[in-house]
C-alpha cells in the first residue's frame, strides 16, 4: 500500500502551472492554487513555469525576478505578491519588482543585479520553450498527470478537474 500521507518515500503529484506575472487571469487563479496547496500539502508539488507573453511589457523581467526570489528562498510569496499587484506592475515595471523584494525582506540589490546580468534568462527561456512544445498558448495553463488544462479562457471547473486528477494519481490510479 502506498499511502502518501504516511509513506515518507511517496512522491508528490506534480502540478506544473505555466504562468505570467503580469496576467490578470493568473492573478484570478491564485485562489485556486492556494486552495490546492491547502488541500494537498506536500502531496502536491505546485511548480511555477514561466510563460511571459509578448503583450505584457514587464512579464519577462517579472519571470526573472521570480527566479531570483526562488533562489533567495521566497518564490511563492514573491509570485503571489507580484500577481496581487498586476496593475502596479503594469504602471511601474521593474521598480515594483524591486519594491516587492524589499517588502519581503529579500536582497533587492541582488534582484537588481540579477535583472541586469540575466542570470535567470536560461530558466525562463527553457520554461517558455517547453510550454510551446506541449501546446501552451496562454496563461494560466496547468499540466497534471500528462493532461494539459487551459485556464487562459476560463477558470471555471479547473480546480475541480485538477483535484479529480490529483486524487486519482494519489490513489495510485
Amino acid at each position: 500500500m502506498n499511502d502518501s500521507t504516511t509513506d515518507p518515500t511517496a512522491r508528490p503529484v506534480v502540478l506544473d502551472v505555466w504562468c505570467e506575472l503580469q496576467c490578470p487571469d493568473c492573478r484570478t487563479a491564485l485562489e485556486d492554487l492556494r486552495a490546492l496547496r491547502d488541500r494537498y500539502g506536500d502531496r502536491l508539488e505546485v511548480r511555477l513555469r514561466h510563460f511571459p507573453l509578448e503583450k505584457h511589457k514587464h512579464a519577462y523581467a517579472a519571470a526573472q525576478a521570480a527566479e531570483e526570489a526562488l533562489a533567495q528562498g521566497a518564490g511563492w510569496p514573491y509570485v503571489e505578491r507580484v500577481l496581487g499587484g498586476v496593475a502596479e506592475l503594469d504602471a511601474r515595471g521593474e521598480a515594483y519588482l524591486l519594491q516587492v523584494a524589499r517588502e519581503l525582506g529579500l536582497d533587492d540589490e541582488e534582484f537588481d543585479t540579477a535583472l541586469i546580468d540575466g542570470r535567470h534568462l536560461l530558466a525562463v527561456d527553457a520554461d517558455q520553450a517547453e510550454g510551446k512544445a506541449i501546446g501552451v498558448t496562454g496563461t494560466p495553463t496547468y499540466v497534471i498527470g500528462g493532461e494539459r488544462l487551459d485556464g487562459g479562457k476560463s477558470q471555471e471547473g479547473l480546480r475541480a478537474r485538477v483535484e479529480e486528477i490529483a486524487d486519482r494519481l494519489l490513489a495510485g490510479g
